[in-house]
């Protein structure tokens, strides 16, 4: 889940063009569309077994991270680029009801989902998978003094200069963990979330623009390979650190701190408009299946919401699931994002 997310304004240009080249193109016979971000990921013998399945062929239409894909589709609402949406998450799903951007489908599969990821009662999307985005850190590197275990930690002088987060207009975990210190500290009382942040700054809390940069560039944990040894990531990373490990290691030499941890939903939906219904009702079905739900931990390092799904075994020794994750009302995040990310930028960036 390696989601950045660019400024809705910013996209308005690029995704008026995909509107004016591909909206409302019909696929080929026997096609069946599927619009979504550049993270997702399906094998060649998972496409092989849906198409032996339904006869029909799928065709795979990425728009770049998750905030740019749900832009595309609401420029194109009503006469969408695909049939079938996935990858709209928990911040950004209220915008796009609010758009009307799908059509309501209830999969005969979703009994077997884990209880507690539904989101919409019309069944206009559907849970696919879950993750958490949770603090991590390099364990090499709190030999002297302990590892934080709260996010109340992070504004102790003991771990000034430690932490690197994501900035939350351009970062889908950054805007996670933004709202999980929202959640955590409120927005009135004598400590509030703004509190918390400019103690962070004063704490030189390092900003770092995606994933990708505060991971790999200034984090010192696992490939990391700069000097901070507390980053916002995900609660599935030291899985990740363990299977694509070169050379060969038998324990994570990262570890997540459960406290404070932010739930991510990912759902799908089949897009109003479409000229292939009932392609894309076989496709969402598929999406719920054993057959693709058991690709989706090691692939795209979240958890399946197929609540049959037997977890791979490396995937479960080295992942911490937070007990009680933080989440939050998609409407109350849509009504109060930029809001939030403003008030933010001027705490932090000033």
């Amino acid at each position: 889940m390696r989601r950045l997310v660019v400024p809705f304004v910013v996209l308005l240009t690029a995704a008026g063009a995909l509107t004016t080249a591909c909206g409302g193109d019909s696929a080929p016979a026997g096609t069946v569309r599927l619009l979504t971000h550049d993270s997702f990921f399906i094998s060649d013998d998972a496409r092989a077994a849906f198409t032996a399945a339904t006869g029909l062929r799928l065709e795979v239409r990425r728009a770049g991270d998750a905030g740019s894909m749900v832009n595309q589709a609401v420029l194109t609402a009503g006469n969408p680029v695909a049939d079938v949406l996935y990858g709209v998450d928990t911040t950004f799903l209220s915008r796009s009801l609010d758009a009307d951007l799908f059509l309501p489908y209830q999969s005969p599969l979703l009994a077997g989902l884990y209880p507690g990821l539904a989101a919409d009662p019309q069944h206009r999307v559907t849970p696919v998978d879950f993750g958490d985005v949770c603090l991590n850190y390099d364990k090499a590197a709190f030999a002297t003094i302990p590892p934080p275990q709260t996010l109340a930690d992070l504004a102790d002088p003991a771990y000034r200069g430690l932490l690197v987060v994501q900035d939350p207009s351009t970062s889908s975990p950054g805007l996670a963990f933004l709202l999980a210190t929202i959640a955590t500290f409120g927005e009135e009382g004598p400590y509030t979330w703004k509190n918390y942040w400019a103690d962070l700054r004063a704490n030189d809390v390092r900003v770092a623009a995606g994933w990708e940069e505060a991971y790999y560039g200034a984090f010192s944990g696992g490939a990391g390979e700069g000097d901070r040894p507390i980053v916002v990531s995900y609660a599935s990373s030291p899985p990740a650190e363990v299977i694509y490990a070169d050379p060969p290691v038998g324990e994570a030499p990262t570890a997540v701190v459960t406290d404070g941890c932010f739930r991510q939903v990912e759902f799908a939906g089949i897009l109003r408009g479409t000229r292939n219904e009932s392609a894309a009702r076989a496709l969402l079905d598929f999406l719920l299946s054993e057959r693709f739900q058991e690709e989706v931990p090691l692939t795209m390092f979240v958890f399946p919401a197929l609540a049959s799904v037997e977890l791979p075994p490396e995937f479960v020794a080295h992942t911490r699931v937070p007990t009680a994750p933080l989440t939050m009302d998609p409407a109350r995040i849509e009504a109060n994002r930029d809001r939030w990310i403003a008030e933010w930028a001027s705490i932090v960036l000033r």
